[in-house]
């Protein structure tokens, strides 16, 4: 352990000195859009912030707001884009007094801030920037004991450091002249923008040819990077606070040109509206992994973004391990005293320790941390190790880094998320610049690691929650074939409303049925499983297409809730190629011709379900031609940020008659490639091919007269005979019937039907009535009872027998095999 380097007082005077010599540095060189930020980034890595903002007072004196802001986003301590100048916060109350106030958990214990932090080893700096009333420089630090005394005098330093502009009164922008080379100024409302020459310069526009509109430089860059570029130049996604983002130009000839675009959003004043400053600059040129500051940064930036344990450990690779010519990373997560390995790079096993590849691997994830003395010593004491090579190591890890190992615990919420290691294979010589940027990395690694795993663990509670809520698998159906897809959306965590539902029904009719309920979150999916079981239930007691969704509409608007959901119902007759279609507020079927036309489907529709109590849900009918595709999909798939959503549907239209519906599956994944993935996405498909065999029905109204019984028997005898049934089922038909429309006529009131059908010498007999009421086989008989025989008679002679559900009835039926 002697070769172990520990940081002493010359070691913090000369961090001091350094953070010192780089402010100098900074304000001696002109004044950019970025200067502020870059100061502020100074104290992420000297003084040990994860968050540093400063707050400045603007056209209005009564509010403080945030100027500039680096590091972790603000809103994971609760911080706000403004304070009241007059109020109690500690940012008003530094600006009014003009003193510095180091607060830690007991001070703010008080203060909103406090209950909203993940960590409980929150504390918060807050010092004057020059006299009383000219604004605050705020950090925030999660490291137990918060900001020690090197910290503060790093604070120190960068505060008096930061130059308080003078407020704009005006709020217009500067003349062109007036900018620097690659500065910008872009009218938030107008979308006009002053740039300066050296922006054109990149964008390859003379000044003279340009016209000042955003759009202009917007219709030079590459299609797949203006989405990401239109979400930081439009206002409705803005905050106060970081804005980087790089990008690519078109070039006339070779490859795109990449660009840096860094700017702030200034709020709009009474004289001018908001306007969004920074610079552009080419990417290339620029100087990258140089600085501490700058790498910091970036790894602040990329773990800011970071959603899972995965993205985390991608994010630490590309910060640290290029930039520092290390061979090899590997991160991961502490659990009770085993090690979860998240991420080894390079993940070949050649790369790594013969110890790790035959003890390590066949343990993943569960590596125990006793195995590595050394290992559990630094994880102890919570601080950043450095062995140089020839230390004096156990193999596991010696042989990680034999020409020097840095091991970086990972602090959050008060205890150790894991730890990362970083090896060399040659000897590396660490600076005091590399063990500063080893520990700054080390506090923003441990909280991403913390809330990606939370991620994680919620991610997948939400992907069981959306998986249990749709089809397992989709039934096989007489004459057709469909099949069904669904993309969760990517934004972050959010689980949405959109289902799908393929329900066989009696009679070979087949309900398809797609829907989306209001909203993306846990709610919304419990809904939509409410809703695809109760559509499921009222189909199956038999109702018309338009009462089905009449049930569900009066079914939410009784539910306590407040969402509503869309929906689009379709029974299809699969013997006959017909169908009726039943719209709640939803998109309308595409229909694709065996012709290869396609056509959007003009059905007529209702309200959306949940709106309105008194609502009609008009039925449409259709034809379907055997090699009819039927396509019911969600908005997902047909909306795109600033498309009209009857150009997304013409465009499923045009790719969908495109389509070769041999293979239904390859065209429903065909489909699904110009989703956006910002809302989730279900897709339902349905080939009609037409049964090769139909089923011969007849159907007979039993009318309650003395005869009735006879009349049915008669109507059965000649309906057989002219289907060619033997005549050796002619007597068990009889007597089914007899005894069925029997009891129909004894047990309920109302209309009675006799069904009859024949498919593959299957003969169905069946009686339909108006009580849900189904018939109960008794369990025994006497010789004396009046009753009861009947059904007993009846699942003597058949080969099957039940009942299903008819709107408000029921039907009775029993199967008889008829011979060759």
């Amino acid at each position: 352990m002697a070769n172990v380097v520990s940081e002493g007082a010359a070691i913090s005077r000369t961090r001091a000195e350094r953070a010192e010599a780089a402010l100098d540095t900074l304000t001696a060189s002109s004044a950019t859009p970025d200067r502020l930020r870059r100061i502020l980034e100074l104290a992420l890595v000297f003084a040990g912030a994860a968050f540093a903002g400063v707050y400045l007072p603007g056209d209005d004196p009564s509010r403080l707001g945030l100027a500039e802001s680096a590091g972790l986003p603000r809103t994971l301590y609760g911080l706000r884009d403004g304070y009241p100048a007059a109020g109690a916060s500690p940012v008003a109350e530094t600006h009014r007094t003009g003193r510095t106030r180091w607060l830690g958990p007991e001070e703010l214990a008080g203060f909103p801030e406090a209950r909203r932090t993940p960590s409980p080893d929150f504390c918060l700096a807050a010092l004057p920037l020059g006299p009383a009333g000219g604004g605050c420089l705020l950090a925030v630090s999660e490291h137990p004991g918060g900001f020690g005394a090197d910290d503060r005098a790093c604070l120190e330093l960068i505060a008096r450091a930061i130059a308080v502009p003078a407020p704009s009164g005006t709020g217009n922008a500067p003349d062109t002249a007036e900018l620097a080379p690659h500065a910008f100024s872009l009218a938030m409302d107008t979308g006009r923008v002053e740039v300066g020459d050296g922006i054109l310069r990149l964008f390859g526009i003379p000044r003279e040819e340009f016209d000042g509109r955003v759009e202009s430089l917007l219709g030079l860059t590459v299609p797949e990077d203006l989405p990401a570029l239109m979400s930081v130049v439009e206002a409705d996604h803005m905050s106060i606070g970081d804005r980087e983002l790089e990008f690519r130009v078109l070039q006339p000839s070779g490859p795109p040109k990449w660009l840096r675009l860094r700017g702030r959003l200034l709020p709009g004043t009474e004289g001018g509206p908001a306007r969004l400053v920074g610079t552009v600059a080419d990417a290339s040129t620029l100087r990258t992994d140089v600085t501490d500051v700058a790498r910091v940064q970036r790894l602040a930036a990329a773990l800011a973004t970071a959603g899972t344990v995965k993205d985390v450990g991608q994010a630490v690779v590309a910060a640290l391990r290029g930039p520092l010519q290390a061979d090899r990373i590997a991160l991961a997560e502490l659990e009770n005293d085993r090690l979860v390995v998240t991420v080894l790079d390079p993940p070949q096993p050649e790369a790594w320790p013969e110890v790790w590849r035959s003890e390590w691997r066949t343990e993943w994830p569960d590596a125990p941390v006793r195995a590595m003395p050394t290992l559990a010593a630094a994880l102890r004491e919570g601080r950043a190790r450095i062995w140089p090579a020839g230390s004096p190591l156990e193999p596991p890890l010696a042989e990680v880094g034999p020409g020097g190992l840095a091991v970086l615990p990972l602090p959050a919420g008060g205890r150790m998320a894991g730890a990362c290691l970083i090896g060399w294979d040659r000897p590396h010589e660490f600076a005091a610049d590399e063990r500063a940027l080893l520990t700054a990395c080390a506090g923003l690694t441990g909280q991403a690691l913390l809330r990606a795993h939370a991620f994680d663990a919620e991610h997948e509670l939400v992907g069981m929650l959306q998986r249990t809520l749709l089809p397992r698998r989709l039934p096989r159906l007489p004459g057709g074939i469909a099949v069904a897809r669904y993309l969760p959306t990517t934004a972050g965590l959010e689980v949405g409303g959109d289902w799908y539902d393929v329900i066989p029904l009696a009679d070979n009719h087949v309900a398809f049925v797609i829907g989306d309920v209001q909203g993306h979150n846990a709610g919304a999916a419990t809904l939509m499983g409410q809703m695809r079981t109760a559509l499921r239930a009222y189909a199956a007691e038999g109702h018309p297409p338009d009462v089905v969704v009449a049930h569900a509409n009066r079914l939410l608007l009784e539910m306590e809730t407040d969402l509503f959901a869309t929906c689009a119902y379709v029974d299809v007759d699969m013997e006959l190629g017909t169908a009726w279609c039943v719209r709640a507020g939803h998109l309308q079927p595409v229909l694709r011709h065996p012709d290869g036309s396609a056509e959007i489907v003009q059905a007529e529709g209702g309200p959306p379900l949940g709106v309105l109590g008194q609502a009609d849900f008009p039925m449409t009918p259709l034809r379907l031609a055997p090699g009819t595709v039927l396509a019911l999909t969600t908005d997902g798939l047909v909306e795109a940020p600033g498309a009209d959503i009857d150009a997304g549907m013409d465009r499923l239209a045009r790719e969908l008659s495109a389509a070769d519906p041999a293979h239904l599956g390859l065209v429903a994944d065909a489909l699904l490639t110009g989703a956006h993935r910002a809302d989730d996405v279900a897709l339902l498909l349905l080939r009609y091919d037409g049964m090769a065999v139909r089923p011969l029905r007849e159907s007979w109204t039993v009318w309650r007269v003395p005869e009735a019984v006879r009349h049915a028997r008669r109507f059965t005898r000649r309906t057989l005979r002219t289907w060619g049934v033997p005549q050796d089922t002619f007597d068990a038909a009889l007597l089914v019937v007899s005894e069925l429309v029997t009891n129909a006529l004894v047990h309920t009131g109302g209309p009675v039907r006799l069904d009859l059908s024949l498919v593959n010498h299957r003969l169905r007999l069946g009686v339909a009535d108006s009580s849900p009421r189904s018939p109960v086989k008794p369990a025994s008989i006497g010789w004396e009872a009046t009753g009861g025989r009947g059904i007993l008679l009846v699942e003597a002679v058949s080969v099957a027998w039940g009942t299903i559900p008819v709107s408000g009835g029921k039907q009775v039926w029993a199967d008889l095999v008829s011979g060759g």
